[in-house]
């Protein structure tokens, strides 16, 4: 209607504002791509166990060969596909890649390995015959793309909050076409004209749908979804950098929400290197202080006592003595496995020449449910020979003789039982980790394909080992009490030893109870309702128990839990909580599949982190709905107000976009990226029933919405009086002064947003380098659209009196937000 160019520059104005915001977020959302493929590649990081030109060695899977021969055990993904060399009981997990849950046991008759299995018993050497993309995991991988993020909970309930206000601005600004029209038409129908309009009518009427179609503009909060985005971005990169890899982004704030943390002991809250430093061989108590102590004990036993001992553990071990390429021998396997190891090497044993002496001819590795771990011997001058070692009481109770200090075997009677029973007991109340080892002779008749004997063993001994509580657990325990989340340990440990360990931690308080996995397998419904709320402390656990805990914690408690674990047995477990954190370094691969967070340092403090990470995503995004509702309700109130009682909006549809659009982004970008503090911590979990928009919220939104609506309204009725604006252009000018006064009201409530009960706002502030670069280029871009884009904005260049005055109404909206701050409203 006018013309080239002057016509074009609202239509030009908005496509702009449009343009700039597409922009805005396709670079956050290409950068937080680029983020996911660096987080993929680091989830991807798998070392396995490979023998090598004769040297046993650790590679990332990305580097292994055709040739290689790997090693596997209890856990372990299969790297590539392979042959089967040698092993014992072999079952693997093909449901990844046949759907078949059923495991299926691999030996020299079913001797193919594929990749992307996991090895669900037993233990194996593999021989590498293809790798990448040519395995039967790779060539299913290269069928499919992998899908995107599902919405995580906040952002569904932040999609249903965003409906709401759009329904509510459509109703708006309905009502509001009907008020400005209602005038027209109900003088078009008294002239009776109503199917005969002019071209001034039409457009009368095209300017009132314009002004609806603004309001609505206004309701909808677009910033909503980015803000969600770039904190959770956020907070996935920095999390990386305090060693938590993030597998799943709803993991950053349901981990905000944790009201309970079930954590894992060993590896965990202990430092995972293990050493044997007390022993009970041939019924005498000795101290193990290091290398130098434990070959001084050699000379205290009987020559026979020291050969068996040390025939037990180089044979029935899971672990390995190898020399690297510099000659100097290295331990592999488990803690535990090594511990012992150590032990034997340091009484004087060899392990190499150990092993050459006998033939190992069945296995039967550790697992969790027999807790024990047994081999069967060839021996040299024939015969056969069973080992045996594990949980000591489990051992102990399958002894019936022990070997004196003479190393003559004598019958165990119940008050040679019972002493060691105590002694058991005494190491588990020094925290340390008990084992028992134990042999026996085989008859001739025994076969290979019968199960190696539960019963009829001969004691040889039991060792203490020690796993030392890492430091920064006791600190962090008592972070997360004083946070509201809850700490309870559950282990397969000794009750005592768990105890010790909990007490030491912090976890065991004089209100807590300790219970063993049987005893709390056997409670009822009605029992376990009054049992669990109070239970600190599960020792003896099986995989069930630690899921049958975790799932009545989340449904009949209610409660938002998050679980440690680093076993194949913890994966079941890892799957019920609302936040699985795998252990990076101890962690099988299996367990790290079931998490949604892999620790990369193995360490409490992290888990920690990791929760004060959460609570800040949730909190930021808190901060910038409060701060975008604020400018929602001003802006609908003004404008809706304004249509009905003058017939027209002083705010126009491209000063609108501005304020909402790139306001919303910049302020997503400014709140969203607040780092925590530790005042975090100090208050209650949000849980899983906790509101979003709180009473505490809505008292701020409410507070600051009445301020600026006042302003707004004041300046629309009595400001050409207040500035003494004269001439034709004073509308122009007014509302120039009303969107200046409005943009810099949301700079500052931007500041007030910074905390929503603190009344010191602007502590750390500066700190804050992204805050201050958004607004200081929102300051800059109101400057540069209300000086020099006039005819694209709607605005004239305003005099430095009317800048000082729309700071001023702005800056005064920062005492009042504090005002409003300590108005009392309840925490809910």
């Amino acid at each position: 209607m006018e013309g080239w160019p002057k016509g074009a520059h609202d239509g030009l104005g908005i496509v702009a504002s449009i343009l700039l915001v597409v922009f805005v977020t396709a670079t956050s959302d290409y950068r937080q791509s680029l983020q996911f493929k660096d987080l993929d590649k680091e989830k991807k990081k798998i070392q396995v166990q490979v023998t090598r030109s004769g040297f046993r060695q650790r590679l990332s899977i990305y580097d292994l060969l055709p040739g290689d021969v790997v090693h596997l055990a209890i856990g372990d993904q299969v790297p590539a596909d392979g042959l089967f060399i040698s092993g014992f009981s072999l079952l693997i997990n093909e449901s990844s890649l046949t759907g078949e849950s059923e495991p299926v046991a691999v030996n020299e008759d079913n001797p193919f390995l594929l990749s992307g299995t996991k090895v669900q018993d037993g233990s194996c050497k593999m021989l590498v015959t293809t790798v990448g993309m040519r395995t039967q995991w790779g060539k299913l991988m290269a069928t499919l793309s992998e899908g995107g993020d599902d919405e995580t909970p906040l952002q569904v309930k932040l999609n249903g909050v965003a409906t709401i206000i759009g329904q509510i601005g459509l109703f708006f600004a309905v009502i509001t076409f009907i008020v400005l029209s209602q005038g027209l038409f109900s003088k078009k129908y008294h002239e009776g004209l109503l199917l005969s309009w002019s071209g001034d009518e039409a457009l009368e009427l095209l300017e009132h749908f314009a002004i609806a179609v603004t309001i609505v503009v206004v309701a909808v909060p677009e910033g909503l979804p980015l803000a969600v985005t770039l904190s959770l971005a956020f907070a996935m990169k920095k999390m990386m950098n305090d060693k938590a890899l993030v597998r799943h982004l709803a993991a950053c704030e349901t981990m905000g929400s944790a009201t309970t943390i079930c954590s894992d002991k060993t590896g965990t809250l202990t430092t995972n290197h293990m050493t044997v430093v007390k022993a009970c061989i041939c019924g005498n108590i000795k101290e193990v202080n290091g290398p130098q102590n434990a070959s001084k004990l050699c000379s205290e036993f009987p020559e026979i006592v020291v050969r068996i001992l040390l025939e037990s553990i180089f044979n029935n071990t899971g672990g390995e003595v190898v020399f690297n390429q510099d000659g100097k021998y290295q331990i592999l396997g488990t803690p535990t496995e090594a511990a012992l190891l150590e032990f034997a090497l340091a009484l004087g044993g060899d392990f190499k020449v150990k092993r050459d002496e006998t033939k190992i001819v069945k296995v039967e590795p550790f697992n969790s449910t027999k807790k024990r771990m047994s081999v069967i011997l060839e021996l040299p001058g024939g015969g056969r020979r069973a080992h045996c070692k594990g949980a000591s009481e489990i051992v102990l109770a399958a002894c019936d003789k022990f070997i004196d200090d003479t190393g003559s075997v004598h019958p165990l009677d119940k008050t040679i039982a019972d002493k060691l029973n105590g002694i058991i007991d005494s190491f588990a109340g020094e925290a340390l980790r008990t084992l028992c080892l134990a042999y026996r002779e085989m008859e001739e008749g025994f076969s290979i394909v019968d199960h190696i004997p539960v019963q009829g063993y001969t004691c040889i001994g039991i060792v203490g080992i020690k796993d030392p509580v890492r430091p920064g657990v006791k600190e962090s325990v008592a972070t997360c009490r004083a946070a509201g989340i809850m700490v309870r340990m559950v282990t397969g440990d000794n009750i005592n030893t768990a105890k010790a360990i909990a007490r030491e931690c912090g976890i065991l308080t004089e209100d807590g109870i300790a219970i063993e996995g049987p005893e709390f397998r056997e409670k009822s419904l009605d029992e376990l309702l009054k049992l669990v709320p109070k239970i600190q402390v599960m020792a003896r656990s099986s995989p069930l128990d630690k899921h049958t805990l975790v799932k009545h914690l989340r449904t009949t408690f209610n409660d938002v839990v998050a679980v440690t674990g680093d076993g194949t047995n913890d994966a079941p477990a890892l799957h019920e909580a609302d936040i699985g954190l795998a252990m990076g370094i101890a962690g099988t691969e299996v367990a790290k599949e079931s998490a949604d967070v892999i620790i990369l340092d193995d360490n409490f403090s992290t888990i920690v982190t990791v929760a004060k990470w959460g609570r800040s995503v949730y909190i930021n995004i808190q901060k910038f709905v409060q701060f975008q509702l604020t400018v929602n309700v001003v802006a609908l109130l003004v404008n809706f107000s304004s249509a009905c009682f003058t017939g027209n909006a002083p705010l126009t549809a491209v000063q609108l976009l501005w304020v909402n659009m790139i306001m919303d982004t910049l302020g997503a970008l400014a709140l969203a990226t607040e780092p925590p503090n530790n005042d975090l911590m100090k208050r209650e979990p949000v849980g899983r029933t906790g509101k979003f928009i709180t009473n505490v919220m809505w008292r701020n939104i409410l507070g600051m919405s009445f301020y600026q609506f006042f302003v707004m309204w004041y300046l629309q009725t009595q400001g050409k009086n207040f500035f003494g604006l004269e001439g034709s252009d004073t509308d122009v000018a007014l509302n120039t002064i009303i969107f200046n006064s409005f943009v810099f009201c949301q700079v500052f409530n931007e500041i007030s947003s910074r905390e929503m009960e603190k009344i010191n706002v602007l502590k750390g502030m500066t700190r804050n380098y992204v805050f201050m670069a958004v607004l200081t280029s929102t300051v800059i871009f109101q400057f540069i659209m209300v000086q020099f884009l006039g005819e694209f904005a709607n605005t004239t260049p305003l005099n430095l009196h009317q800048w000082l005055a729309s700071v001023l109404l702005g800056l005064v909206g920062m005492p009042i937000a504090a005002a409003v701050k300590l108005i009392p409203v309840g925490s809910s």
